[in-house]
């Protein structure tokens, strides 16, 4: 079951908490986080704020403080453990910029925050993605950010579950590859682990931020450059890295099946032992 905060107070699923002119309702004014919750706790939670931070500076737009986002974060997990402790789960944290206008222009409201908690299983053994015909735009106004102006991913994504895969993963305007619809992307090319540079326009994952910091303390070398989008068609092994996946191997890409590759294997290996030391590296 979900538990959900919602501008102060835990609230049913289905109950509003925010009013229908809320600019995160009406014009998708907004940016989220999600992150892992392990054991009751959420992984990694102090770079999901500072990116949090980073999204709002980039869109100019006001949030909570800190204190106020960790205590609501808390207030939630607890009402989810009186429940049902959340052993693994995803935690989401919203902020909109609050009531505004029937239109773009932003009102002069607080921000509204929304937590939300929810139990979750595991990914299947065996995922699968596919690539679809549309673009990242590199150069858009909110590129970097991590808004809740999603309906792109859900389109991809929803053409991904259309063709029985997981995961959609889609180039930018350049024709080089950029992410997936919810994680960034490593392959392997020649034994060699490459992945796009933010400059292709994907987000900057935790989960990529924290395996390409590990693998560089680690020795083990993962090349930040510009990969034609037909790489995919190449590439001996592609992995996927989000925060609810971690570093996850893809077994096919466009049905065409991917080898376990050794350099895949190191990265898996690597990041899941590095995760495990600390709830909030």
């Amino acid at each position: 079951m979900t538990t959900l905060w919602v501008n102060g107070r835990i609230v049913a699923p289905g109950e509003s908490g925010v009013s229908a002119l809320d600019h995160g309702l009406t014009v998708g004014d907004g940016i989220f986080e999600t992150a892992l919750v392990d054991d009751g706790r959420p992984f990694a939670l102090t770079r999901h704020l500072r990116r949090l931070e980073r999204s709002a500076a980039l869109v100019g737009m006001s949030t909570p403080t800190e204190t106020e986002i960790r205590a609501a974060i808390e207030e939630t997990l607890a009402a989810a453990a009186a429940t049902s402790p959340v052993t693994h789960g995803r935690l989401r944290i919203t902020v909109t910029s609050g009531v505004g206008p029937l239109g773009s222009d932003r009102g002069d409201a607080a921000p509204s925050l929304i937590v939300g908690v929810v139990p979750t299983g595991a990914w299947p053994a065996e995922v699968r993605a596919v690539t679809v015909p549309w673009t990242r735009n590199e150069r858009s106004a909110v590129a970097g950010a991590k808004t809740t102006s999603y309906a792109e991913n859900v389109v991809a994504l929803a053409e991904a579950h259309r063709r029985d895969a997981h995961e959609a993963l889609l180039a930018n305007t350049r024709g080089e590859l950029c992410e997936g619809t919810g994680s960034n992307v490593v392959v392997v090319l020649d034994g060699e682990l490459l992945t796009p540079p933010l400059s292709s326009g994907c987000l900057a994952g935790i989960t990529r931020e924290l395996f390409l910091e590990w693998a560089g303390q680690e020795g083990l070398a993962v090349v930040e450059k510009d990969l034609p989008f037909d790489v995919l068609a190449e590439a001996e092994g592609v992995l996927l890295t989000s925060s609810t996946r971690g570093v996850q191997p893809l077994a096919a890409i466009d049905g065409r099946p991917l080898e376990r590759t050794e350099a895949g294997e190191k990265a898996r290996e690597l990041y899941d032992r590095r995760a495990a030391e600390g709830i909030d590296p």
